[in-house]
């Protein structure tokens, strides 16, 4: 199968997105950092792990765009990408939309059947089901 590779990309980019926030820990770096700028080593300080495994967690973040580094001195200073959570918005409003086109279609069809089970009208004589 030919797949275009701008499509592929993007959703590529969409599944790191949504693995990045998939976790607790990355999710509430990212609250963090959307209030404040914040260092690596201050990140690290709120949480029961090794500076290590903060790191880790930033550089996911980072992968996905969701947050940036930037030097300032001798720290790591990371600042949330609101660019990125509107990207994530739009994922899912065109899931959202896909699906209520789904539910509208089989509103439709139910709507055109005929009703059956009990309290249906029967048929009369001349007429088939």
């Amino acid at each position: 199968m030919v797949v275009d590779e701008g499509i592929e990309e993007a959703e590529a980019g969409t599944d790191r997105l949504f693995q990045a926030l998939a976790d607790t820990t990355r999710r509430d770096i990212l609250r963090r950092c959307a209030r404040d700028d914040l260092s690596v080593s201050r990140l690290a300080d709120a949480y029961p792990m090794s500076f290590a495994a903060v790191q880790k967690h930033v550089a996911v973040l980072e992968r996905a765009g969701l947050v940036v580094k930037e030097r300032r001195g001798r720290e790591q200073i990371v600042r949330a990408e609101p660019d990125a959570l509107d990207r994530a918005r739009r994922a899912l409003d065109g899931l959202e939309a896909a699906w209520r086109g789904r539910v509208e279609r089989m509103s439709g069809l139910l709507a055109e059947a005929p009703e059956t089970g009990p309290g249906a009208q029967q048929p009369t004589e001349g007429q088939s089901r």
